[in-house]
């Protein structure tokens, strides 16, 4: 039987993480397990129940334990066995702070601990305040849960950095980051997570329509302000071009006000399932993916909508940003602008939209791209390897 691996993400798993299941499940020597303390309604849909794990429901009360593991660090005895019944290799934590809750996990069980690292927790600064104690740390767990995380990960850090064995950069850019945060360079591989060629391949004969297509959260970060402003001004030179938002988020309330000010025609279509969104990516002309740094410094590891949608032979205008430039080749395979230059932004949309072969070339060459560097499969395999020094 195939050895096993803990795939640790701490709240199992929300929509937009469908990357993690389809590296999982495209492993060929290994077989991951799924494990958290507790889970999103979505996770029943998107993980195999026969390999998920949700600590959370193996002692009572499931919200105490889970609260003075978090606190803590103390692992309930139950959650203990059905893990070392899988004899796994190692565990592999999604994302920094679930790194930092992994490892009272990885010390119990006595298993090397590999932690990927994607965007925020690579890239943010918070100020923290070193005098906070635990009843004050308690209180921010019960009233301000995304502080209490916050400052929980960052206070952790430098041990995380000290004590797992080996840290996976989605990105070049990402890996710099973690070294600047104090990462041991030696410990740090780039593995790019790859996009399943054989779903996102285009389908020739759908004729492509007068679409700008934007995918994902509705945050600072993914810079869709300055795209529907950029959009207005593309507008009053093709009236005839639809920009079409899929996702969601804190944003988006003002998002679609300035949309009613400024365009002519739009449409927010909310979260939709992976096959909808790449029947957009089919109909759609361009993908607009103007990422931005946050004030806080927050940004990108390398969004895998732009990867899909080259896989899709679908042109990307993006930005100079996080790892984007490793995808994206400016004026080879698409266009890349400064963050929140909304001026080129209209500009290099509109010079595709008025050049088809343009487009075309863009499209092919954006496919032969994810084909040489970011195949799911090949990538897979990669990690694999990895795995097997453990």
């Amino acid at each position: 039987m195939k050895p096993a691996v803990i795939i640790y993400r701490d709240r199992l798993i929300p929509y937009s993480e469908t990357f993690i299941p389809a590296q999982v499940e495209n492993f060929s020597s290994y077989r991951g397990f799924y494990v958290g303390t507790s889970r999103f309604p979505t996770a029943k849909s998107m993980l195999p129940q026969e390999r998920t794990i949700v600590l959370g429901d193996l002692a009572s009360p499931p919200g105490f334990w889970k609260t003075a593991y978090k606190l803590t660090g103390f692992v309930h005895p139950r959650w203990l066995k059905p893990l070392q019944d899988l004899s796994p290799r190692l565990i592999h934590a999604h994302f920094g702070l679930d790194g930092v809750l992994a490892l009272p996990l990885a010390r119990k069980l006595n298993l090397p601990l590999i932690v990927t690292f994607h965007g925020y927790f690579a890239t943010a600064e918070i100020e923290l305040n070193k005098s906070k104690n635990f009843y004050a740390n308690t209180r921010d767990f019960v009233k301000n849960r995304g502080q209490f995380y916050r400052e929980l990960y960052f206070r952790n850090r430098d041990r995380l950095f000290q004590e797992a064995d080996c840290f996976i950069a989605v990105s070049e850019f990402i890996r710099s980051q973690i070294i600047e945060k104090g990462c041991p360079p030696e410990k740090i591989l780039v593995n790019y997570i790859g996009i399943d060629l054989d779903k996102f391949t285009p389908n020739p004969e759908v004729k492509r329509e007068p679409i700008v297509l934007f995918v994902g959260r509705l945050t600072e970060k993914k810079g869709c302000e300055d795209l529907i402003r950029a959009m207005a001004d593309v507008q009053k030179n093709l009236p005839e071009v639809e920009l079409v938002i899929i996702g969601d988020g804190p944003l988006s309330s003002s998002l679609k006000n300035l949309a009613q000010k400024l365009l002519k025609s739009y449409r927010f279509l909310g979260v939709q399932p992976h096959e909808k969104v790449r029947n957009w990516m089919q109909k759609a002309s361009i993908l607009a993916a103007p990422s931005l740094t946050t004030a806080q410094g927050e940004s990108e590891g390398l969004p895998m909508t732009i990867l899909e949608a080259m896989a899709m032979k679908l042109p990307v205008v993006s930005s100079i940003h996080a790892g984007i430039p490793e995808a994206v080749i400016h004026q080879k395979n698409g266009f890349l602008i400064r963050e929140k230059d909304r001026e080129a932004l209209a500009e290099f949309i509109l010079t595709l939209l008025k050049n088809d072969p343009l487009r075309e070339e863009f499209g092919e060459l954006s496919r032969t791209e994810v084909e040489s560097k970011f195949d799911l499969k090949k990538n897979t395999a990669m990690l694999e390897n990895i795995y097997d020094l453990y």
